[in-house]
């Protein structure tokens, strides 16, 4: 079975002082740097979760300001097709005014111009009167036939007059 002799004791020995001389030589430090290892781990697992999440509010916040931002250009979008809508409808307004103003700006230059027209009408109705009274004076008809003359005569102007007039 096992003989225990000096050498083994010796043996036992120098394992037990190697095992003391390699816990405080190389134990403690590998300990040491593994912890230092595994906190170095663990702060750049933490840093890199909180990077993510600044990154993701970050992202948040860019989606914030991309929504106003497109609510604001929908806004000046809308405000640009309200204003354009408005001075179209000014401006077919005013055209309407001004089509307005030339109608009756033509009606009046018609009216004008009839007047005028039936002016002349009148002139000519006493010049043609008095040669008709001209002739009939010179003539020297009778009654009846004076009568008959100036009836001929005006049934002639009413019918020229009302031609003229249409």
């Amino acid at each position: 079975m096992i003989d225990i002799n000096a050498t083994m004791i010796a043996q036992v020995v120098n394992f037990l002082v190697l095992v003391v001389i390699l816990r405080a030589l190389a134990y403690e430090p590998v300990a040491k740097m593994l912890k230092q290892r595994s906190d170095k781990i663990q702060d750049s697992l933490d840093k890199a979760a909180a990077d993510r999440k600044a990154a993701e509010q970050t992202l948040e916040q860019y989606k914030s300001q991309l929504a106003d931002a497109n609510k604001k250009a929908q806004e000046i979008v809308d405000r640009a097709e309200l204003t354009a809508r408005q001075e179209r409808e000014a401006l077919v307004a005013e055209t309407k005014r001004e089509i307005e103003r030339m109608k009756a700006t033509a009606q009046a230059e018609i009216q004008n111009e009839r007047n005028r027209a039936f002016e002349e009408m009148k002139a000519e109705i006493v010049t043609l009167s008095l040669q008709a009274a001209e002739k009939i004076v010179a003539k020297n008809l009778s009654s009846k036939e004076n009568d008959k003359l100036v009836n001929d005569f005006i049934s002639g102007l009413n019918s020229d007059m009302f031609n003229e007039a249409k």
